[in-house]
């Protein structure tokens, strides 16, 4: 099963800051289950991964400006953590549409540790259950999502996990969901 994801097109989106085993590891499962993967991001460049939020670790070239992509450019959608990442994303209006139309056209999405905060802000997780890193549940539930204590929670297409440890499962999890591909929301 190494080929699930032959011929689609996955968008990773990270600023400075972001957890460096969390934009690693999923890429490389996507990668080997057959994906092409961008590296979307707040400005041309390279973005400075972090290590447990510390410490430095590598630097990653940027493919895209998100101001220059469009959600028909790709068929899923991972949102890497580590705090001050998701926290810059947030705040950028175009990378906020960017996930708000992800969220809209169905197109699975998976999201680790920090990462929902960037749902949060695009106002996309009200009815949701979801799981995160503990100090963003608060957020998640202000927001009206259904927040859950799980290594790995699948609503409707967005794949999320609390933290690195649940690795693993995530990213198993997200190349079935990425396989699958579109999926539609059932009427509120």
């Amino acid at each position: 099963m190494a080929n699930e994801l032959d011929g689609k097109k996955v968008a990773i989106l990270a600023a400075d800051g972001v957890e460096q085993v969390e934009l690693e590891q999923p890429r490389e499962a996507v990668e080997n289950a057959g994906a092409t993967t961008e590296l979307i991001s707040l400005e041309d460049g390279e973005i400075q991964a972090m290590n447990g939020d510390i410490d430095k670790g590598d630097t990653f070239p940027v493919d895209r400006k998100v101001s220059d992509v469009s959600v028909d450019d790709y068929d899923a959608l991972l949102l890497p953590g580590g705090t001050m990442n998701p926290d810059k994303l947030r705040m950028d209006e175009a990378a906020v549409g960017f996930v708000r139309e992800f969220v809209e056209s169905g197109k699975p999405i998976g999201v680790i540790c920090h990462g929902p905060w960037t749902l949060v802000e695009a106002d996309v997780v009200r009815g949701r259950t979801i799981t995160s890193w503990p100090s963003v549940r608060t957020d998640l539930r202000n927001a009206g999502a259904e927040v859950v204590d799980r290594e790995v929670v699948v609503d409707e297409g967005i794949v999320s996990s609390r933290m690195p440890d649940d690795l693993p499962a995530f990213c198993e999890k997200v190349v079935e969901e990425f396989a699958e591909g579109r999926h539609e929301r059932a009427a509120a």
